[in-house]
Parts: C-alpha cells; sequence; structure tokens
C-alpha cells in the first residue's frame, strides 16, 4: 500500500546568516546615589519609577547645620583677615624704624613673623570656608544621569551617612543593552563580518506578538569564557519604546550576512538517523528514496542543505516513519485550518 505523505519543494533562496543566543537585558548604566555628607533628609522630589533627566533635583538635606558652620567659618576669616592687615602693618612700621636705626632687626622680624602666620592662617580660613560651602552644595543631590528610578529606599525624615547609604538606584535605560554569549568557534567569523561593517542585533521578547527589537553589535569581550568555551557579546538598543528592561530574558539573532542562491527546505523534512541527517526525496515515479544531506543553518522554520537536494525537488515533510527506500508514496495535501464558527 502507498504510504500518505505530505510533501514540499526544495527552493533556491537568499537566506541570512545568523547566530541565535539566549541574553539578558542591562542597563546600559547603573549609578547608586549616596550622600556625599552625613545629615537629614529633608524631601524627595520624585516618585519611586520616575523617569529623571541628568540634572533633575532628587533630595535636599536638612542645610541649617552647614549654614551655621559655614557662617562660623566666615566670621573666623573675617576676625583673622583683620588681625592680617593689622599686623602687616605693624611689620612695615618696625620695619621702617629698623631702617632708621630706632628698632632692632629682631623685633622687625618678630612683628614680621607674627604676620605671616596670621597670613597663613588666613590662607586655613578661606580654604575650611570653601569646604564648607562644597558641603553646603553636597545637601543639594541632583540625578547625576538620566535614567529611571527605582525604590525609593531612604524616606525624608532619616538620618543617613556620608558615602555609605543609597538613596535610591538609577539605571540609564536609553539606550540599553543585550548582554549574550556565543560558542568561541564563531568568534573568527563574527570578527571577519564585522571588519566590513556594523552587525545587526534582534531581540525577540518571548510571549511577545510585536516585531523584535533592533539593535547593533558594540562590544566583544577580551577573553574567551575558559569554563563554557564562550565569549561574551553586547548589543546595543535604543530602547525608545521602553520595550526592553533591564533583567529581562530575550531571545538574540546576531545577523552576519546573506547567503545567496541557498537550497532550502522545511526545517522538518531534515531527519536524523544512524548515518546522519538525511531526507526523503519523492521520486517521479511516486518512490521515496533515503538521501544523505548536510544542513547548514537553521532560518526560522527553514534549514539550508549544504549538499544533498537540489531546487525543485520534492521532499518529504511528514509520514517519514512508515517510510523505506523504494517505498511507494500517496502524496497528501496539508490540512488547512478551519475558519472559526461565528458565536
Amino acid at each position: 500500500m502507498a504510504v500518505p505523505v505530505t510533501v514540499a519543494t526544495v527552493i533556491q533562496k537568499t537566506v541570512p546568516v545568523e547566530l541565535h543566543a539566549i541574553g539578558n537585558v542591562e542597563a546600559y548604566s547603573t549609578v547608586s546615589v549616596k550622600t556625599q555628607v552625613a545629615g537629614e533628609v529633608e524631601k524627595a522630589y520624585f516618585k519611586e519609577g520616575d523617569d529623571v533627566k541628568q540634572g533633575d533635583l532628587l533630595f535636599t538635606l536638612d542645610r541649617r547645620p552647614f549654614e551655621a558652620t559655614l557662617q562660623q567659618l566666615e566670621a573666623n576669616l573675617a576676625r583673622d583677615q583683620a588681625q592680617l592687615k593689622n599686623a602687616e602693618a605693624q611689620a612695615e612700621r618696625m620695619e621702617s624704624l629698623y631702617h632708621d636705626g630706632i628698632a632692632s632687626k629682631e623685633q622687625a622680624d618678630t612683628f614680621r613673623t607674627t604676620a605671616d602666620a596670621l597670613a597663613a592662617s588666613v590662607r586655613a580660613d578661606e580654604a575650611a570656608v570653601k569646604k564648607a560651602r562644597i558641603d553646603l552644595a553636597y545637601c543639594t543631590i541632583l540625578a547625576p544621569i538620566g535614567g529611571r528610578t527605582g525604590d525609593l529606599l531612604v524616606h525624608p525624615g532619616n538620618i543617613v551617612k556620608a558615602n555609605e547609604t543609597v538613596l535610591v538606584v538609577i539605571n540609564q535605560i536609553h539606550p540599553i543593552y543585550v548582554t549574550f554569549s556565543v560558542p568561541e568557534q564563531s568568534l573568527s567569523k563574527i570578527k571577519r563580518f564585522q571588519a566590513r561593517g556594523p552587525l545587526s542585533v534582534e531581540a525577540l521578547i518571548p510571549d511577545d506578538d510585536q516585531s523584535p527589537s533592533r539593535g547593533a553589535l558594540t562590544f566583544i569581550n577580551n577573553a574567551v569564557d575558559s569554563t563554557t568555551g564562550t565569549i561574551e557579546l553586547k548589543g546595543s538598543f535604543q530602547n525608545s519604546d521602553n520595550r526592553l528592561w533591564p533583567g529581562q530574558f530575550v531571545n538574540v539573532v546576531l545577523k552576519l550576512t546573506s547567503q545567496p542562491e541557498a537550497v532550502v527546505v522545511p526545517s522538518q523534512a531534515v531527519q536524523t538517523g544512524q548515518s546522519g541527517f538525511y531526507a526523503y526525496v519523492v521520486k517521479p515515479d511516486l518512490t521515496a528514496e533515503l538521501r544523505t544531506v548536510v544542513p547548514g543553518n537553521t532560518v526560522g522554520a527553514e534549514t539550508v542543505i549544504e549538499n544533498g537536494l537540489a531546487p525543485g525537488e520534492r521532499v518529504v515533510t511528514d509520514g517519514q516513519l512508515r517510510l523505506y527506500p523504494g517505498a511507494k508514496i500517496e502524496v497528501k495535501t496539508a490540512p488547512q485550518a478551519s475558519p472559526e464558527k461565528p458565536s
């Protein structure tokens, strides 16, 4: 009896040469916002999950202790400046008396030393005032980068320590990275095609019917991971629609080049046996011929055949289990989905 099978025609077309991998989305840059001075958090100027721009106001600390310190140091500076002015005048008068022979050299040196010491004190006061103004400016915390804020880790009223307490974490997601790894055997091929021009990267979100996000390969790690035999790559995506999110897993397609006039069959036509890969070819007399094939890249639901098949031949795509070389074949049409009845 003839074996009913479904067949497809071997075609020839241009197909892309691609590498497939599982990738992980990473923020382009991440900043943990901390205070550079200790104090009480006075107010937060954003909500959790807000998008902020670089330079936007995030927090303010209680400024009063720092303002008081600054005023005290400014007063010390004014006092020492007044004393320095008087000491300089006395030193000049004493030097004049010394040149007139009225005062001794020791007296003139003593007044000059006093003036120099006060000048050093004034410089120290100026540095202290400058430091106090910087500390006062640190009471206003601005966004160091543009991005999306996370959880508000410290609420107003809490006391924070300098360079210890994280107030909020900002992730830059425009642009954004997708990190993935490929076998080290593909590295030379990637480098060869990248030398010709930028390589395209697509990120497909599982269970998302929309078209994939498209970016470009921007990073190849400087070493192969010897434990896994893979090389880490990164693709940059503009992510203007916010579809990619840090920490998300995506399917990555790295497009290297296009293969013109490739021989292509449906992937289900290629079977695996003890002798390797094979396909059943439908001969003109409707009998089956087992043909050894060499498969290449798989693109979607199709597989490139490097050797073993010719364009125009027909191959079996369903029903191979009952076939054997020389078996009689009955070609049946592929079942079509029936239209849904209106409810």
